[in-house]
């Protein structure tokens, strides 16, 4: 079969295939839905900060020499006040511009509920354009790794998507969390997945040029997922500070983080 044929079809299958097994979470009931989501979201913080410590930053030091360790760690400090700036330009967007902002004592508890809403809506966008960025990188490593050995490509695939699965788990809960419908929360991680195709043609065609940028991809999504986790996600766990939410909240990102080093581990070994 045709190389590129084959970087298509299992590009395709480590992007859609996560997500389509995340999408199971969707099926549940709506009651059952809303009692996991918290939990979803405690466990995407452990996964996204995971994956961007333990996986895409060690990954992008790994790919350059000690002379551009400085650049790359000004990558993810530029990520990171970037999409501090982005999330602020997204929120501004949703308040059209200032009815956010509170009118007098008797707005402030209207002006709290439209900045948190308009928070949650800009958190999604963020981790919609951060699974992008991280998938194309995903497209890209496979495409190597076929360019490399056929056998070699299939079985990197298979692990992006069983890597890939948790992390889009918690995606679902994030998107929903923010106030996308099932049916929004699923297209826009199906076309979040699709960069992953993206990645693999262009890694093919142009994959010298690629190589050179390749870390910079990877630091660039590991600060998205970190600002994302740290910036949006951890404060709204502290609305409960009963000891009963904490454990179970610390617990979860325990498990998260647990489950993405386990796969990565997993996944390393296979690729080797």
């Amino acid at each position: 079969m045709d190389l590129l044929l084959l970087i298509i079809i299992f590009t395709a299958v480590g992007g859609v295939l996560s997500v389509m097994a995340a999408a199971v979470f969707l099926l549940l009931p709506d009651h059952l839905r809303n009692a996991v989501l918290p939990h979803g979201i405690s466990f995407a913080i452990g996964a996204l900060l995971a994956v961007a410590f333990w996986g895409l930053i060690p990954e992008a030091f790994e790919q350059v020499k000690p002379e551009q360790f400085q650049a790359l760690s000004g990558t993810i400090l530029a990520g990171i006040l970037g999409f501090f700036v982005l999330e602020k330009l997204l929120i501004w967007r949703h308040c059209h511009s200032g009815s956010c902002e509170a009118h007098g004592d008797e707005d402030d508890h209207d002006h709290e509920h439209s900045h948190s809403h308009g928070t949650a809506k800009s958190a999604g966008a963020l981790i919609i354009l951060g699974d992008g960025i991280h998938n194309f990188v995903d497209g890209v490593l496979i495409a190597a790794a076929f360019l490399t050995d056929v056998q070699l490509g299939i079985v990197t695939s298979l692990a992006v998507a069983a890597h890939e699965i948790p992390q889009e788990v918690g995606d679902f809960a994030i998107l929903l969390h923010s106030g996308y419908s099932k049916k929004k929360a699923l297209f826009y991680n199906m076309l979040a997945s699709l960069t992953t195709v993206l990645g693999g043609v262009l890694a093919y065609f142009g994959l010298e040029d690629l190589h050179d940028s390749l870390p910079y991809f990877l630091t660039l999504a590991a600060s998205s997922f970190i600002y994302i986790a740290v910036a949006d996600l951890i404060p709204s766990l502290h609305k409960k500070t009963d000891m009963k939410t904490s454990l179970q909240q610390i617990s979860l990102i325990a498990m998260g983080v647990l489950l993405i080093c386990t796969l990565h581990g997993i996944a390393h070994s296979m690729e080797i």
